[in-house]
C-alpha cells in the first residue's frame, strides 16, 4: 500500500492542480459541468477527476487501497487527459521538488 509521504503527496497534487486549474480559468463548469461556476480546491480534485480515473482504470473505490505504481497510472492518464485537452500539466509532488521549489520562492 501507499506510504503517508505519498498519501501526503498526492493531496499537494490535488493543491496543486486545483489552482493550476483555477489559474488559467478552468473552473468546474468549464472542464466539468456546463451549468454551474464551481471553483476547484483539493476536495474536488479527488472526487470528480482522481476518483473516477482510479475506479474505471485500478477498480478500487478508495484511495487508501492504492499502491505506488498504481498511483502513478492514475496520475499519467489526469496529467495527460488535462495536458491535451487544456494544456494543463502539474508534476506530482516528490520530496526533492518541494524542496527545489521553497529555495526558489
Amino acid at each position: 500500500n501507499r506510504t503517508n509521504q505519498q498519501n501526503k503527496s498526492m493531496w499537494k497534487f490535488f493543491e496543486l492542480l486545483a489552482q493550476e486549474l483555477s489559474d488559467h480559468g478552468l473552473d468546474m463548469k468549464k472542464v466539468l459541468k456546463p451549468e454551474i461556476d464551481i471553483p476547484w480546491n483539493k476536495n474536488t480534485i479527488c472526487e470528480f477527476l482522481w476518483r473516477p480515473i482510479m475506479k474505471a482504470q485500478i477498480g478500487k473505490e478508495s484511495t487508501t487501497e492504492l499502491t505506488t505504481k498504481e498511483i502513478d497510472k492514475i496520475y499519467d492518464t489526469l496529467n495527460r487527459h488535462l495536458g491535451e485537452k487544456f494544456g494543463i500539466h502539474v508534476d506530482f509532488p516528490s520530496e526533492e521538488s518541494l524542496i527545489n521549489k521553497s529555495r526558489i520562492n
